[in-house]
């Protein structure tokens, strides 16, 4: 056997070696993964912190820098010095931005829910007065019913009160201890999100401020280990995963404003309640693909019942319109051409993806399953091509997008 034989059977020999303890130690296995993921959980979540505040960098980046200052320019050097500083300029410019949405936001948002509460508040009373109008003609209407609550009535003699003063404070004594402890559970659990959270967000920012050195550091490493055309095909593959990814939220962020407009604009010109607030709320929920502005959908179908059924349900035929404009018209032109998948393939991909990790599934499966299309497409077209050459015919045409 040759010497590179050998290698292939010893690390296949490895693989099987360990294929065969991780499915005898299942247990042991995901107790590994689990830490693993806790202790990482920052600097994964730091990573996608920085991935998504990168993109306005880059347009920010764009603008304000198109190009580096020339030497013979009017205040040469204070424009050098400022080009030099165009990262931390733009990352604070960014951070400036997202705050500036959060801060709007919830100054909307927040007096909207004070005022809907109110409103429900007051609804309550003449709701209650409404069933009870209803139960009493109801009553009217089916005297059988009435008989069968004359004839089920509480007879407050044969209580045992004992007994229930002392389920009450068995309750008690064994639920303060429950209690007790959930509450050391939520304050453990929000005090470790903070901290990672701190500690992402600080991760980001050296991501961030590091990007071209780091960038350079992974590649001398992989050219170092690894052949050169396995460094360009990681190359390729993570510079196409880069600009799936990118493309897709850009225009997922995009898509989801255009939406919350037509809600906001179509909603005021046939003065429906909770413009506003439905149109926000729409919004934030249409970043998650396709499934996402239904829950906006119930949400605003609620709070409308409440005030108006009727309107509640000629707001849900607009939203019906809405949602068809959006999704035939719009969202193909804004997300569809950027990130390259059939509509078939990102439907499966939502389904799977939130099934697998709910709403963060959903939000990766889309572009993570047009990267991988888009490999296979090319693996497909690279292979027909070999082919065709290796038999004399023809070379087969590309095939089209999508």
């Amino acid at each position: 056997m040759e010497k590179q034989t050998i290698k292939q059977w010893a690390w296949l020999i490895a693989g099987g070696i360990l294929l065969a303890w991780g499915l005898c130690n299942l247990q042991l296995l995901s107790l590994w993964i689990g830490t693993g993921i806790g202790l990482l959980t920052p600097f994964l979540l730091g990573a996608a912190m920085a991935f998504l505040l990168n993109i306005p960098i880059r347009a920010l980046e764009r603008w304000i820098f198109p190009h580096p200052p020339k030497e013979k320019e009017k205040g040469w050097r204070f424009w050098s010095a400022l080009y030099k500083a165009k990262r931390p300029i733009c990352l604070l410019l960014a951070l400036l931005i997202v705050l500036a949405i959060i801060v709007v936001v919830v100054f909307i948002v927040v007096p909207e829910m004070g005022q809907t509460v109110k409103i429900i508040s007051d609804q309550v009373p003449r709701m209650m007065e409404r069933i009870q109008q209803w139960s009493a003609s109801l009553e009217e209407q089916l005297p059988q019913l009435a008989q069968f609550f004359e004839t089920t009535e509480f007879n407050w003699k044969t209580i045992n009160w004992n007994d229930i003063a002392n389920t009450v404070w068995n309750f008690l004594q064994n639920g303060a201890t429950s209690i007790v402890g959930s509450t050391v559970s939520v304050a453990t659990s929000v005090f470790s999100g903070v901290m990672n959270f701190t500690l992402g967000f600080v991760f980001s920012l050296y991501l961030l401020l590091q990007k071209e050195q780091l960038i350079d550091q992974f590649h001398r490493l992989l050219n170092a280990f690894l052949p050169q055309k396995a460094v360009e095909r990681i190359w390729e593959i993570g510079s196409l995963a880069n600009r799936t990814f990118s493309n897709f939220f850009t225009g997922q962020c995009l898509e989801a404003l255009i939406l919350g407009g037509m809600f906001f604009l179509s909603m005021t010109i046939f003065r429906m309640h909770y413009a506003l607030l439905i149109a926000v709320l729409v919004s934030f929920t249409a970043l998650i693909p396709m499934f996402g502005a239904f829950i906006g959908f119930f949400i605003g179908v609620l709070l409308i019942l409440v005030v108006d059924p009727l309107e509640a349900f000629w707001f849900a035929i607009l939203f019906l319109v809405l949602q068809n404009l959006e999704g035939n018209l719009i969202y193909p032109k804004v997300v569809g051409n950027s990130v390259g998948l059939p509509s078939v393939w990102v439907l499966a991909a939502i389904t799977i993806g939130g099934s697998v990790m709910g709403i963060l599934g959903m939000l990766l499966a889309v572009p993570l399953s047009s990267v991988l299309y888009q490999l296979l497409r090319q693996e497909v077209y690279k292979r027909q091509r070999s082919s065709s050459q290796k038999g004399g015919k023809p070379k087969p045409a590309a095939p089209k997008k999508g």
